[in-house]
């Protein structure tokens, strides 16, 4: 079977059986269109001539022509999809592309606020008016995720109970059910015992809740905090997880300990946690420019 026509074959195939979209059924097309030029380029006309050395090395030429990850793991969907349609089809023997494995993206840092935002944005609600309970509620929420870095679902699902003001801590049920007990600062206590003294009636103890004492759901949280970033003129948008990144940098940066902030985020691999030891070396990359006699920004 001719290449070209396997392709077409294929594409039909996905456009009556699977009924894609019209924009997945393009990209598709441009990945095979891609395999088809590159394959001719080296006299492959075929589908029964393609082979795993040369799709390996078409592999890596899309990568240093500047093909990203997630476009390079498309392309070699794409061309496995073919290749299984050649074995359903018998024009294959064997799929030369199911051993091929693309190059790892780069990981994302977690964005961040510095300290000094950070401080200025948990006590934003403080500006709304120190008498209104949705800026008393607001502050809690804000002070209690910066001073804790839970997850929004453990904020949203924290009851009276699990919090011991006095003592200064809380528990919380995180990811596959698993508890563990997180200390609660002082500005985070303040601004809880404030909400707590003019919070209405909850449901089923909750802590955070609406002013009819029904419990806040995540959207609305997310909201509330979407909010607040107008209100204090913030440039970038502030959501829950930014928080808790915020604070795990902060730690990691004071303290240096990364198996301690890997308990309090409640991460069970600590592999998820050394992603914040990236963002503190930016941050001594940047005392290291500013303060070194011979740094790149010096003159």
């Amino acid at each position: 079977m001719e290449l070209a026509a396997a392709i077409a074959f294929y594409l039909q195939q996905l456009q009556s059986e699977k009924q894609l979209s019209r924009h997945t059924l393009d990209a598709y097309r441009r990945d095979l269109a891609k395999l088809q030029q590159l394959a001719e380029s080296e006299g492959v006309a075929r589908i029964d001539e393609l082979r795993e050395m040369p799709l390996r090395g078409w592999l890596a030429q899309l990568h240093r022509g500047g093909l990203g990850a997630k476009s390079l793991q498309r392309w070699l969907s794409a061309v496995r999809g073919l290749c299984n349609c050649g074995l359903q089809e018998r024009w294959l023997k064997a799929n030369p592309a199911e051993g091929l494995r693309t190059p790892k993206g780069e990981k994302r840092l977690p964005k961040l606020l510095d300290v000094d935002a950070a401080a200025d944005f948990v006590s934003c609600p403080e500006d709304g008016g120190g008498d209104d309970t949705l800026a008393l509620r607001d502050r809690a929420i804000l002070e209690l995720f910066y001073s804790s870095g839970l997850r929004l679902s453990e904020l949203t699902s924290l009851n009276w109970r699990d919090l011991d003001l006095r003592a200064g801590d809380v528990r919380v049920t995180g990811k596959g059910g698993k508890s563990r007990q997180l200390p609660v600062g002082r500005k985070a206590i303040e601004a809880l015992q404030a909400w707590r003294r003019t919070a209405p009636p909850g449901a089923d103890d909750a802590v955070f809740t609406t002013l009819k004492g029904r419990r806040l759901g995540n959207r609305a949280v997310q909201a509330r905090l979407a909010h607040w970033a107008r209100a204090s003129g913030a440039e970038q948008r502030v959501h829950p997880h930014m928080l808790r990144h915020s604070f795990a940098s902060h730690m990691l940066e004071s303290s240096g300990d990364l198996r301690a902030v890997q308990e309090l985020l409640g991460h069970a691999d600590i592999s998820t946690t050394q992603i914040y030891t990236h963002l503190d070396f930016q941050h001594l990359a940047r005392v290291y420019d500013s303060a070194h006699p011979r740094a790149k920004g010096k003159k």
